[in-house]
C-alpha cells in the first residue's frame, strides 16, 4: 500500500455502526462513507479510502450481522475514484495496483456469504456506482442527483467492475448506452426513475425517510417476504449491439477517444469471461490509459468546467452587484423567447418581451407559454411552477414596460446602427443604474455604447444556441464598463447557472472568432477545388461533435456569413469572404440533408482547380487555430489559454480528450510548429516531458 500513497487524498471514512431493526434477530452493519466535508465536496475513493472501506467491511462480517449495507452521506453516495491523484501514479505497475485494490475491496461485497446492500442516498457516479453494483441489492433514494459511469468521457474506462457487472445486470443494450452513449452525450446523468427503469436499482425509495426504509426493505428481503427478480439477460443480441456500437463509434469519433474503443472490447470481454478474468482486463486496460494523453486533456478538462468555469477568471468583487428585480428584453423572436424562458425560471423575477406589434410580442409569449406546457406534460415542472411562470413572463409594444427593469438585454438584428438605435431610446426609459445587455454574437461593445450619456453600464451577454443546453455565457467588458455592471452580469450568469467567462471587446469574442478561423480554413479548401466530401471529412481525426458543414447548418450560412465579413472587416489578412458561402446563404438550401451533402448546393459552387488532399486541409485548421489562439492571447481577450478551452468544451461542446483545443495543439506540435512554443506547460494538460 505503501506505493499507493496519495499525499494529497481527502480521504473517505468508512464508518461502521451496528443498526437494531425490527423483524431481525442480529443487528446490521451499516458503512456510512463520509470524507468530513459537506455535500460540495463528494466522497471520492484513494488508496486511504479503499483501506478504510476493506477494515470497515473487515469488522462488520466478523460481527456476524443480519446483514451489511453501505451509504453515503447526505446528498452523496459516493462519485468514483479521486481522479485528481491519477497523474501522481509514477508508472505503469502503480496504475495497476489501484486498479487491482478496487476490484479487491469491492469484491468483498460481491462474494459475501452475508446479504449485502447498497443504500443509493444520493450522486452516484463512476466507482461509487461500481461499489453499488457489487452488492447483491440496491435501494435508490428519488432524490439522488445523478447516476452516471461517466469515465469515458474523461478518458477512462469504469475500471473498477462497471463493464462486467452492469451489462450481467441490466443488459448489453443498456450497459453500452450507460457505459458509452451517455458519457459522449455531453456526459449526460440518469436520473433516479431512469436508473430503476434500467433495473439498476431494486427498489426506488422517497428521499424523507430511505435510510429507515431501506432498512425496512433490507430486513424484508433477509427474512424472505421480499423476493427480487431480474429479468434474464439476453445474450444472444450482445455481438449485435456491440458491432452496431462499434460502427456507431468509429462514424463520430473516428479512433479518436481510445477509452470508448477499450470500453467496447471490455463490454464484448463481459459476455464469456468469468468475473476474475474481466477484471483482470479492467485493471490492463485502466493502465493503459492512465499513461495516456488524451486522459491528461480529460482531467484537465474536467479540472476547468468544475473548478475554473466556477471562479472566472477576472470578475470582479461580488458585493459589487446590484439586485436584479425585474428583466426586460427587447425583441420577441426565437432568441428573445428561449432567454425570457430562462430568466423567468431561474431568477424567479418578472420578465417583459417588447417587440414592434403584437403580433410579434403575442408569438414570442406564446412561445414561452408553450415550452411551459410541454415541461408539465414531460414531469418536468409542476403545476404550482408553471402557473408562477405564466405570471412572471408578459409582453407589450411599448418600451416604457422597461422602466423600473434593472437589467434589460437585446436581441435584435445583428447590426450595430440597429442596436445603437435600440439602446438610444432605451436609455431615456430606464433608470442611469440598470444594467444594458446585448446578446451580440460579434459586434463591438464599446462602439455599441459609444454615444451614450452612460456607457459604462453597457455589457456584452453572449449565449449560445440552443440556450437551455449550452452552459457557456461570454461576459463582454467593453472600454468603459464599470466593474458594478460587470459584477452584476456575473451575479445574473450564476444565477442563471451558466458558466461565465470574461472576455475582452474584440471582435466575435471567442467562439465564434475561433469557429469561423477554423470553418473559414475549411471552405477556403472548398473554394480551392477540394471536393466537399473531402473538406468536411478532413477532421474526423479529431473526434469533435460534429462535422465542419453539419456545424455551419447548425450556424445557419447567412449568420456564418455575416460573422466572417464582421471579422474580415477587423483581420482582413486572416479572415476571407467567401463567395461560395454567400451563394449557400441566399439559396436558404441545407448544405447537409440526412447526413449526406446536399447536391444541389454542390451545384452552386464556385471553385478552383487546385484541390487539397484531407491532410493538408486538417492541418490548415489546426495550423489556423494554433495563431488565431496566439494571437488572443496577446491581445488580452482572455486570461489565459484555460479560458480559451473552457469557452470551446462548454460553448461549442468541443471534447475532453482534446482538452479544448490547446491542449491537442501541443501535443501534437502545432503550436510549436506555428508559434514557436507551447500553450500550457508539459504536464499540464500532457505527460510530464
Amino acid at each position: 500500500m505503501s506505493a499507493l500513497a496519495a499525499p494529497n487524498e481527502v480521504v473517505t471514512r468508512a464508518l461502521l455502526r451496528q443498526v437494531n431493526v425490527p423483524g431481525l434477530a442480529r443487528p446490521a452493519a451499516l458503512i456510512t462513507l463520509d470524507n468530513g466535508f459537506d455535500h460540495t465536496k463528494p466522497n471520492s475513493f484513494g488508496p486511504g479510502g479503499l483501506t478504510s472501506l476493506d477494515e470497515a467491511i473487515t469488522a462488520a462480517l466478523a460481527a456476524d450481522p443480519a446483514f451489511v449495507a453501505v451509504t453515503g452521506k447526505p446528498y452523496i453516495f459516493c462519485v468514483g475514484a479521486d481522479i485528481t491523484s491519477l497523474p501522481q501514479l509514477a508508472d505503469r505497475e502503480q496504475a495497476l495496483e489501484i486498479g487491482r485494490l478496487g476490484h479487491r475491496v469491492f469484491a468483498r461485497l460481491k462474494d459475501s456469504t452475508v446479504p449485502t446492500f447498497a443504500f443509493v442516498n444520493g450522486a452516484a457516479m463512476g466507482g461509487g456506482l461500481e461499489l453499488a453494483l457489487h452488492c447483491h441489492y440496491r435501494t435508490l433514494s428519488g432524490g439522488a442527483s445523478a447516476l452516471a459511469l461517466p469515465e469515458v468521457s474523461l478518458g477512462l474506462i469504469p475500471g473498477w467492475g462497471g463493464t462486467q457487472l452492469l451489462p450481467n445486470l441490466i443488459g448489453i443494450p443498456a450497459a453500452t448506452q450507460v457505459i458509452l452513449q451517455n458519457p459522449l452525450m455531453q456526459n449526460k446523468m440518469l436520473k433516479p426513475k431512469q436508473a430503476a427503469e434500467l433495473g439498476i436499482a431494486d427498489v426506488l425509495l422517497e428521499p424523507a425517510d430511505f435510510l429507515e426504509r431501506s432498512l425496512q426493505w433490507a430486513a424484508g428481503v433477509v427474512r424472505g417476504e421480499i423476493t427480487v427478480t431480474r429479468p434474464e439477460v439476453d445474450r444472444d443480441m450482445w455481438a449485435g449491439v456491440l458491432y452496431f456500437a462499434r460502427q456507431t463509434l468509429d462514424a463520430r469519433l473516428h479512433g479518436a477517444v481510445p477509452a470508448a474503443y477499450k470500453a467496447l472490447d471490455l463490454l464484448e470481454t463481459a459476455k464469456d469471461a468469468d468475473f476474475a478474468a474481466g477484471t483482470a482486463a479492467e485493471d490492463e486496460a485502466l493502465a493503459d490509459l492512465i499513461f495516456s494523453e488524451e486522459l491528461r486533456s480529460g482531467l484537465y478538462a474536467f479540472d476547468l468546467v468544475q473548478r475554473r468555469a466556477k471562479r472566472p477568471a477576472g470578475a470582479p468583487d461580488r458585493g459589487l452587484a446590484r439586485p436584479v428585480n425585474k428583466v426586460g428584453i427587447v425583441g420577441a423572436g426565437l432568441m428573445a423567447s428561449q432567454l425570457a424562458l430562462l430568466f423567468a425560471r431561474r431568477l424567479q423575477v418578472p420578465v417583459v418581451l417588447t417587440d414592434l406589434d403584437q403580433g410579434r410580442v403575442d408569438k414570442g409569449v406564446g412561445y414561452v407559454h408553450t415550452q411551459i406546457e410541454k415541461a408539465v406534460t414531460k414531469g418536468r415542472m409542476d403545476k404550482g411552477t408553471a402557473a408562477k411562470l405564466y405570471g412572471l413572463v408578459s409582453g407589450s409594444v411599448d418600451k416604457a414596460a422597461f422602466a423600473d427593469a434593472d437589467f434589460v438585454i437585446e436581441a435584435v438584428f445583428e447590426d450595430l446602427d440597429v442596436k445603437k438605435q435600440v439602446w438610444a431610446e432605451l436609455e431615456k426609459i430606464v433608470s442611469p443604474e440598470a444594467v444594458l445587455a446585448t446578446n451580440t454574437s460579434s459586434l463591438s461593445v464599446t462602439a455599441m455604447a459609444a454615444e451614450l450619456e452612460h456607457p459604462e453600464r453597457v455589457v456584452g451577454f453572449h449565449f449560445f444556441n440552443p440556450v437551455a443546453v449550452l452552459p457557456l455565457l461570454e461576459i463582454v467588458r467593453g472600454e468603459r464598463t464599470d466593474d458594478a455592471t460587470l459584477a452584476t452580469a456575473f451575479a445574473v450568469g450564476k444565477q442563471l447557472k451558466k458558466s461565465s467567462v470574461l472576455v475582452s471587446d474584440a471582435p466575435a469574442f471567442v467562439v465564434n472568432r475561433l469557429l469561423t478561423r477554423f470553418l473559414g480554413t475549411v471552405f477556403a479548401a472548398v473554394d480551392a477545388g477540394t471536393p466537399l466530401d473531402v473538406a468536411n471529412a478532413a477532421l474526423d481525426p479529431l473526434g469533435l461533435p460534429m462535422r465542419p458543414l453539419a456545424l455551419l447548418q447548425l450556424v445557419g450560412p447567412a449568420v456564418a456569413y455575416h460573422v466572417g465579413g464582421t471579422l474580415h472587416g477587423a483581420f482582413p489578412d486572416r479572415f476571407a469572404v467567401s463567395e461560395n458561402l454567400r451563394r449557400i446563404a441566399e439559396s436558404g438550401q441545407p448544405i447537409v440533408v440526412d447526413d449526406e451533402i446536399n447536391a444541389d448546393v454542390a451545384k452552386l459552387l464556385v471553385v478552383g482547380d487546385e484541390p487539397l488532399t484531407a491532410e493538408q486541409v486538417r492541418r490548415n485548421a489546426l495550423d489556423a487555430l494554433a495563431q488565431e489562439v496566439r494571437l488572443m492571447l496577446d491581445e488580452g481577450v482572455v486570461a489565459e489559454a484555460q479560458d480559451i478551452d473552457l469557452c470551446l468544451i462548454l460553448g461549442a461542446g468541443w471534447p475532453f480528450h482534446l482538452g479544448g483545443v490547446t491542449p491537442y495543439l501541443d501535443r501534437t506540435g502545432t503550436s510549436e510548429r506555428v508559434t514557436g512554443r507551447r500553450f500550457l506547460p508539459p504536464g499540464v494538460a500532457s505527460l510530464p516531458a
